[in-house]
């Protein structure tokens, strides 16, 4: 019997599927209709890889739906005409079975897979726009990318992206370039002056997400599949190194996420299975500084030092638990990490190595999608919760919860600006009231408006322009919309029709890591 084949059934069973059916037929209806577009691996080839980690979101009911009317806009036909429910149902079962070795997906894999279509030579942008002022828009709804113009909010360029894009785009610090993340594992390189792809490479099998270095020569890659973290030149996107995730005992761990620290001169990466916290220097001239603070450790925290330096030395920090979905204040010493609980968080003085406060919050906060900014003379930080209508507001003197904010329902982002008096809020999680945004005085506390921009669809990911002054939310819909406010009077300024704009990023926030903005 085929390895996939025993636990196919299995899955079939659940299904409702006759074991023979999926036994029989499924393998055999894979190599003759998808194995073309998704390799014979299951791994992906023009079309997106086909395994479960990849296709959470989308649910078996979900694949069958796919299988069946194919996909809009997009390269995936429709099979409705020519196979059964029960191949159907066989088919989305042996997708979401999970191979029964894990695949191999090192340096040899990632070279083969990449792809350079240089530029031409340009000294400024193809465009009479302001670079500085573009909004680059994910619209997951048919996975094509759009550049906006973000002082007339008037589309520039429109182009097909990889399949299911990460949300968090990085950009250069000159904002000419900006870097894709996809899934599955394709990392895409985009010139913004001159609107095409320059370079692409698939650095894994499923990827979290990307981080670009401070001098944007290095750009790292964190894997669920295979455990790697992966370094690739942020030039030409060749592999710099790999890092096969373990803690000190070998114990292997998914990636949960990597960023960029800026002040530090490295990236920090989450671990999914272990109670580490990696950090990995990025120094151009090889000091082993790790942000330069290697003067102000505590006594005792030689330690937590890398035993080798120099660019990519590797720290490890231990923490009491895995840590999750990083916030970092804003000069980078101390990072809030949630408890895999789901009922606590976690701070981390990222200069001693050491853990210096546990904050209680019931509800599962989103530390990604956090946000700080300084109310008479504190730093204060504030998270929404991913179970709970609640955002939880800290302040980080003390690392204590110093208000809990009701909403509408559990929210996934928190936007705002230093040039405005608000937090823009949605109740993106929540059943009955996933059409509202709050807005929130930062001084009060408390919320001023709700506002419903699309009765009845989900609304969410607010992004602030450049100057502050406008506000943009996306309406998560096929038939959605990108839509201008005001951000002072909240008038409606303009709506932009978009395929599910799964998130919208200004180039100026981003490179200067706005405060309002998750970084």
């Amino acid at each position: 019997m085929r390895p996939w084949l025993s636990s196919l059934a299995g899955v079939a069973f659940l299904a409702g599927i006759a074991p023979a059916i999926a036994q029989t037929d499924a393998i055999a209806l894979y190599h003759a209709k998808c194995a073309a577009c998704h390799g014979g691996d299951r791994l992906g080839a023009i079309g997106p890889a086909l395994l479960p980690d990849n296709l959470g979101r989308l649910g078996v009911a979900g694949a069958e739906k796919v299988i069946r009317s194919g996909r809009a806009a997009t390269q995936m036909p429709a099979f409705g005409g020519e196979l059964d429910d029960a191949s159907i149902k066989a088919l989305a079962a042996l997708v979401y079975t999970k191979p029964a070795t894990t695949p191999i997906w090192g340096v040899k894999e990632i070279s083969a897979s990449r792809v350079l279509t240089p530029a031409p030579v340009v000294d400024k942008p193809t465009f009479k726009a302001d670079p500085l002022n573009l909004f680059v828009v994910v619209e997951s709804g048919d996975h094509h990318v759009s550049i906006l113009d973000g002082d007339t909010f008037t589309p520039i360029h429109r182009f097909a992206s990889r399949f299911a894009l990460h949300g968090g785009p990085k950009f250069t610090r000159d904002g000419r370039y900006v870097f894709f993340g996809s899934r599955d594992g394709w990392v895409s390189k985009f010139d913004l002056w001159t609107l095409r792809t320059v370079a692409e490479v698939r650095a894994g099998v499923n990827t979290r997400n990307i981080a670009l270095s401070k001098d944007a020569k290095h750009l790292a890659v964190a894997n669920y599949l295979p455990n790697t973290l992966v370094i690739l030149n942020a030039s030409d996107l060749s592999v710099e190194k790999i890092f096969d995730v373990a803690d000190r005992k070998g114990q292997s761990s998914r990636v949960s996420a990597v960023y960029q620290a800026p002040q530090r001169d490295s990236f920090i990466a989450a671990l999914k299975d272990v109670p580490e916290i990696w950090e990995i220097a990025t120094n151009p001239n090889g000091e082993p500084v790790f942000g330069g603070f290697v003067h102000s450790y505590e006594k005792g925290m030689v330690e937590a030092l890398a035993s080798s330096q120099g660019l990519f030395a590797l720290r490890r920090i231990e923490a009491s638990e895995p840590l999750d979905d990083f916030f970092f204040d804003p000069d980078y010493r101390n990072l809030i990490g949630a408890s895999r609980q789901g009922d606590h968080a976690v701070v981390v003085n990222l200069n001693t190595g050491r853990e210096i406060a546990n904050i209680p919050m019931p509800g599962m906060p989103h530390l990604g999608s956090g946000i700080s900014w300084m109310r008479d003379g504190h730093r204060l930080v504030a998270t929404p919760h991913l179970k709970e209508g609640k955002i939880s507001v800290i302040d980080t003197a003390d690392w204590k919860t110093l208000a809990t904010i009701d909403t509408a329902g559990p929210g996934f982002f928190l936007r705002s600006h230093e040039n405005s008096p608000y937090i823009w809020a949605d109740s993106f999680l929540s059943l009955k009231n996933r059409d509202k945004i709050q807005i929130i005085d930062k001084e009060t506390l408390k919320i001023v408006r709700v506002m419903q921009p699309a009765p009845g669809k989900t609304t969410g990911h607010v992004e602030f322009d450049r100057s502050g002054r406008h506000a943009l939310v996306s309406v998560w819909d096929m038939d959605g919309a990108i839509i201008v406010y005001d951000a002072t009077t909240f008038a409606e300024i303009k709506r932009l029709p978009m395929s599910k704009p799964a998130g919208k990023y200004n180039v100026y926030n981003k490179i200067t890591f706005s405060e309002g903005t998750s970084h």
